[in-house]
């Protein structure tokens, strides 16, 4: 029986000034990487619709990918910041290595797999469009391109996440904002042809990408080296494993990659779903809706990078019961900072006109109900950041497979499958009313939270 009845709702300032201290350079790091992927999108948008949908459609594969590292490192993390909290500096090093290991294995995975069949992938995720054929030439060429990025992607990341988990959240800025002005930069020299170089359109824009990945893997490694945080190894040292630990973190991870890939399989399904109900104008401007969107989405790391840090440092210290209240506040906190976001994400529509001029009026039009929608949900997504945040912070990773896998396969597959079939609604309602789905996840999340499960001192399970 837990007694989060009696926690107050909202925890002090100062509370909120610790949390804002982790939040902010974390979203300004999200920032920085949203701004580039808009100039991306801006720069290849000129090339026309088609081009700007084969970049995205296979952007939408790296995606799952992308979940994927995340997740393995979402593992580690929650094992790095318990470790912090015990001030177990060999714990901290065998959660570092986990991730390295494991984003690694998955990144090499990925790489092989884009190289070798990217065509009947992209197939997949159009749903029939009419101009797929199209649309499936411009992404595999992209894909096959960009895929020299997945391992460094994997490295960076590990790297990322963990000085991230010890509350160092400056490092990650620099050496992110470093790693987009290069992207930026050769963006604009080989999609275009710029300063003698070949002009390359969508490919130009992937091997930028493997430039600017490879920048960031290596920037990260100095800082390593410079820096010397406790959780570092030396090279040599990485697969100085402590297999207790290692299968522990194995164990939660591999829960919690059964829940996010429930996720992702739906918004794969909702995706190719939305892509058929048009040719390349719904490809592109739903394309140009998520890239405003992930701008704006940039408050979900940060929410679990605070929750990392406050809360599973506290219970890590064995304060459970301020643990608790810690987790009430970020909740609290979440859904006021998802309102914030929301505004922003309605201002963001004026700028449409401006950043995709060069897209059709129709894929525009798409592109302004996409982010209207979005903004009517950010403050529920929000919060369920928050609640899965807090139930991962002490391990407990089965409340994702009630929410994730229970609520996607009961209700929200179910409905987008009998939306698309049974009505002609374009893809922005098609989303946004199959979306309603996420109510009772937030509701299920709730209601296992008050379970106290995820009240947990993972750090002391370790001899």
């Amino acid at each position: 029986m837990t007694k989060s009845h009696r926690i107050p709702l909202l925890g002090s300032a100062g509370f909120y000034r610790e949390a804002l201290a982790i939040v902010v350079p974390v979203m300004l790091q999200s920032l920085v990487t949203g701004l580039v992927s808009l100039v991306d999108n801006f720069m290849v948008a000129a090339l026309g619709d088609a081009k700007m949908a084969g970049v995205n459609v296979a952007n939408q594969i790296n995606f799952v990918y992308l979940v994927i590292v995340n997740t393995v490192c979402m593992a580690g993390g929650i094992y790095l910041s318990q470790h912090r909290g015990a001030n177990d500096e060999e714990g901290m090093r065998q959660a570092f290595r986990f991730k390295l290991v494991a984003a690694g294995i998955v990144s090499a995975v990925h790489l092989i797999v884009c190289l070798a069949v990217p065509e009947p992938m992209l197939r997949l995720m159009l749903g029939g469009n009419p101009e797929g054929e199209r649309i499936v030439a411009e992404g595999a060429r992209y894909l096959r391109a960009v895929s020299a990025s997945f391992l460094p992607i994997g490295f960076a990341s590990a790297m990322a996440t963990s000085f991230r988990d010890i509350g160092v959240t400056k490092v990650p800025l620099l050496v992110s904002t470093s790693a987009a002005l290069v992207n930026t930069f050769f963006n604009w020299v080989l999609i275009y042809g710029n300063l003698g170089a070949p002009r390359l359109e969508a490919q130009g824009a992937a091997i930028a990408t493997v430039i600017a990945r490879l920048v960031e893997t290596g920037a990260f490694a100095l800082m390593l080296r410079k820096l010397r945080p406790a959780f570092a190894v030396s090279p040599r040292r990485v697969f100085d494993i402590d297999r207790g630990l290692f299968g522990a973190i194995l164990s939660r991870s591999g829960m919690m990659l059964f829940s996010e890939t429930a996720w992702v399989l739906s918004e794969t399904i909702i995706t190719a779903l939305y892509n058929g109900r048009g040719g390349a104008e719904t490809v592109a401007g739903m394309a140009a809706g998520w890239t405003i969107a992930n701008l704006i989405f940039l408050v979900f790391p940060a929410i679990h990078a605070a929750t990392g840090v406050i809360v599973g440092a506290t219970l890590g210290s064995g304060k459970l019961e301020e643990g608790r209240h810690k987790a009430r506040w970020i909740m609290s906190g979440a859904v006021i900072f998802g309102l914030f976001a929301s505004a922003a994400a309605a201002l963001a529509t004026l700028a449409i006109p401006l950043v995709f001029g060069n897209l059709s009026d129709s894929a525009r039009a798409v592109t302004r109900g996409l982010v209207f929608v979005i903004a009517g949900y950010l403050p529920l997504w929000c919060l369920l950041n928050a609640q899965f945040a807090v139930s991962r912070s002490g391990g407990d990773t089965l409340m994702g497979v009630w929410v994730d896998v229970g609520v996607t396969y009961a209700v929200f597959i179910p409905a987008a499958l009998a939306i698309a079939g049974l009505t002609s609604w374009g893809p922005v309602a098609l989303f946004g009313v199959a979306k309603v789905s996420d109510i009772p996840k937030a509701a299920v999340a709730h209601w296992w939270l008050k379970k106290g499960r995820w009240v947990k001192n993972l750090a002391a399970e370790r001899p």
